[in-house]
């Protein structure tokens, strides 16, 4: 607020000594309408008002988008663009002499207005274009962002969602060092994950709270760097709209758990790494004909069959095995079926 009442004084102050300057270049007709006394007033405080008005319209509120927009941008885009700036500047200059020597009002309007031009074209041209000279020039597009170190160069960082970290399981599986490269928390999850640790409804904001926990055990405990980043992705609302636009702008891999943001981001092209699969991918093999111990603990759909669980969680189907409820009981393995929930294995009693 003080910013702009600031440049309100100084637009009032600014536009009443234009009153003052318009005052004195007012055409004749006007002269002879109204007198000088009255334009000595009328003219200034016109333009005193007018200042009022809109100087933080012209000054601080345009500064302050600005100052946004060069927040959002990562340092590879603004160095691609102060080229290209400089690029269109050097072409204004080529052609400010030869239109200097047309006729005037063109020889004084047309090389400011060339300059203009230019440099607009010059930045605009090499932000849309800045992937392509970063390609050229061999630049690492990741780590300019990132900041990543030396070692993690030639590496490819990943991005989590908030599903992932709620989960917990990545703390364990990136202390063991599956994950190679950068771990990155864009800003905008922390702060879903945020606003779910201040929700109303107790169980939310249980999970919430666990999930804060667990990404500050995971920064501290994580082989991996983690970063978290202040990238965003601008007029997009919906959290992992945002993570898939992302990982696609900048070439990173999404972890997650979440089965509808796995089908998106592989409909984009994005490479998904499904903390599911992985639990579902290193559990015990089991081969028909291998023999199990398994304690039966419940009966199961069928007429007869016991259920019980291997370490791992996987589900045995044991045909006859309500008779062992409660029992530890040596098993066959049957059948070995792999289902989108996890494995199932079928056995038979020995």
């Amino acid at each position: 607020m003080r910013v702009d009442a600031f440049s309100r004084l100084v637009g009032l102050i600014a536009f009443a000594i234009g009153g003052f300057y318009l005052e004195e270049q007012s055409p004749l007709l006007v002269r002879e309408l109204i007198s000088t006394e009255i334009r000595l007033w009328v003219f200034p405080t016109t333009g005193a008002i007018v200042g009022l008005l809109i100087g933080p319209y012209i000054s601080t509120h345009p500064a302050r988008t600005i100052r946004k927009l060069l927040g959002q941008a990562s340092t590879h885009v603004l160095i691609v663009g102060l080229v290209g700036l400089v690029i269109g500047l050097i072409v204004a200059a080529l052609l400010a002499w030869p239109l200097s020597t047309l006729p005037s009002p063109f020889s004084q309007l047309l090389p400011s207005a060339c300059a203009l031009l230019f440099s607009w074209l010059g930045i605009t041209v090499f932000i849309s274009r800045h992937a392509d000279l970063l390609s050229i020039f061999r630049i690492n597009q990741q780590n300019t962002i990132l900041n990543t170190d030396d070692k993690s160069n030639d590496r490819a960082g990943v991005l989590l969602d908030t599903s992932t970290i709620i989960d917990g399981r990545i703390t364990d599986i990136s202390k063991c060092g599956f994950i190679t490269g950068p771990i990155i928390i864009p800003g905008f999850v922390l702060d879903e994950l945020q606003h779910i640790a201040d929700s109303s409804d107790h169980e939310r904001r249980r999970r919430g709270r666990r999930g804060l926990d667990l990404l500050n055990q995971l920064k501290q405990q994580s082989v991996s760097k983690v970063t978290i980043t202040d990238l965003d992705i601008e007029g997009v609302r919906e959290v992992d709209s945002k993570l898939v636009m992302l990982a696609k702008q900048l070439g990173l891999k999404i972890v997650t758990n979440d089965y509808n943001l796995n089908k998106v981001a592989e409909l984009q092209g994005i490479t998904v790494l499904n903390i599911n699969d992985l639990a579902n991918a290193v559990k015990t093999i089991c081969l028909p004909g291998e023999a199990l111990e398994v304690k039966i603990i419940q009966e199961g759909t069928e007429d007869g069959q016991g259920v019980g669980y291997l370490t791992d969680g996987t589900m045995v189907v044991v045909d006859n095995g309500k008779t062992h409820l409660n029992k530890k009981t040596s098993v066959s393995v049957t059948k070995v079926l792999q289902t989108s929930a996890g494995r199932m294995i079928f056995a038979s009693l020995q």
